[in-house]
């Protein structure tokens, strides 16, 4: 069972760095040549019924991992859960999910059309977590679809694939707080995501987070070459519960937030 979770996220982890050439150089940084643990990845789809979160974390829960913890994000029309392992040294996993009819008609017909070019049996194929996109788009559509949510924009683009994995801080030798890890990587020329604040949460709410702004790379669409937004590196600390055990669970507030590091302009 390890050797299947291991051998996904290692999958997860090479598609993502082909989406986020700066991955690599963060860890480097950050590792001081000892093991990296990553503490979660976050998937993002689309809440219509062939591909939305029960689908993606199907994959998940036939390797064990059990529903946690359900959050909404009002403001951007999602709604998300997140999945944990029986084996706490595997990585947490947050899933989320665009409330497509939320949308004016526009967007939900262009979403509906294009979730319409998958196949069923895609969506069931083990390498589906990292198959990136399955429809043709072009870049009107999705600049269209950037004009009203982000979120579904990033979707469309990139399709399938980890949108962050996260730097455990609580694992990572030679830091003990996140402000020193954002000061090194501000220090290496990453720029982090300032929404809300370079440091999402506190220690009142049992978790801290931080995150590098997306990498730009070149996507094709059907009739262009364009340069966007595609992924980032988060980094969290976990503080413990009254029960000395760490809190494993995620803060909307801060969240909602996170989200925005796959903006072109986030908000302050």
């Amino acid at each position: 069972m390890h050797t299947d979770i291991n051998k996904l996220f290692d999958n997860l982890w090479h598609d993502y760095i082909e989406m986020t050439p700066s991955a690599e150089p963060v860890r480097q940084l950050l590792s001081r040549g000892e093991t990296i643990i990553n503490d979660h990845i976050a998937l993002r789809t689309f809440n219509i019924e062939k591909v939305n979160l029960k689908v993606l974390a199907a994959h998940f829960e036939s390797l064990g991992y059990v529903d946690s913890g359900d959050y909404h994000f009002e403001a951007k029309n999602l709604k998300a859960k997140h999945f944990e392992h029986p084996d706490a040294t595997q990585p947490k996993v947050f899933i989320s999910e665009l409330l497509v009819e939320e949308f004016s008609p526009e967007l939900q017909n262009t979403i509906k059309a294009l979730v319409e070019q998958i196949d069923v049996a895609a969506t069931k194929a083990d390498d589906f977590l990292y198959s990136g996109r399955h429809w043709q788009l072009d870049s009107k559509t999705y600049e269209a679809l950037l004009a009203e949510s982000e979120y579904a924009a990033w979707v469309a683009a990139f399709g399938y694939r980890a949108n962050h994995f996260t730097i455990s801080i609580n694992h990572l030798p030679g830091y003990t707080n996140i402000l020193d890890v954002n000061e090194t990587l501000k220090k290496g020329d990453f720029v982090l995501n300032s929404a809300g604040g370079e440091v999402k949460g506190s220690a009142e709410v049992l978790l801290e987070q931080s995150s590098t702004m997306a990498d730009r790379i070149s996507v094709s669409f059907t009739d262009a070459e364009k340069e966007i937004p595609s992924c980032f590196y988060e980094f969290a600390l976990r503080y413990p519960r009254a029960d000395g055990s760490l809190y494993t669970g995620f803060v909307a507030a801060s969240a909602d937030k996170i989200f925005e590091s796959t903006n072109t302009n986030p908000t302050k």
